[in-house]
């Protein structure tokens, strides 16, 4: 089932879009507290279906490069600390992942929320990003909300 996961500013870890109101959405926390919040116009909302990683031949999705770290890990959650591991490192472990990555643009703190992401999502038992986030025609949010509502 496609859902729109999303990234908002300011607040830590992912969410999943519950509904639409008039001035907002209703998101879910994708962590253990399943709390509902609202998010207005006034966040910087961003759909993780819109994200891409630079790399040094084309920008790769977002998707992508979760779908390489799941099968590097298994499916599992992360092997490497990245919380207190040193830049070189996550650089390092970062380039079996995405050998092409740009390391200029690609910053430690951009590595380290690339993989917290990936820690969520698992735990919240989405590993088939492929799938669960794939941009729909026009990546319009109420394109999802009606395949959802079609499933």
């Amino acid at each position: 089932m496609t859902q729109t996961i999303l990234a908002i500013s300011g607040r830590p870890g992912l969410y999943k879009l519950v509904s639409r109101a008039k001035s907002n959405f209703i998101v879910e926390a994708l962590d253990e507290s399943h709390k509902r919040i609202p998010a207005f116009a006034t966040d910087r909302i961003t759909s993780l279906a819109d994200i891409t990683m630079y790399a040094e031949s084309d920008n790769v999705p977002l998707m992508t490069v979760l779908a390489s770290v799941r099968d590097k890990e298994e499916g599992k959650v992360c092997s490497i600390a990245y919380k207190k591991c040193k830049g070189a490192e996550l650089k390092e472990y970062f380039a079996q992942i995405l050998p092409d990555f740009d390391r200029d643009r690609v910053h430690d703190s951009d590595i380290r929320k690339l993989l917290s992401w990936y820690d969520i999502l698992v735990k919240a038992g989405i590993t088939n990003f492929e799938d669960e986030m794939k941009p729909t025609d026009g990546d319009n949010v109420d394109d999802r909300l009606k395949e959802n509502e079609e499933a």
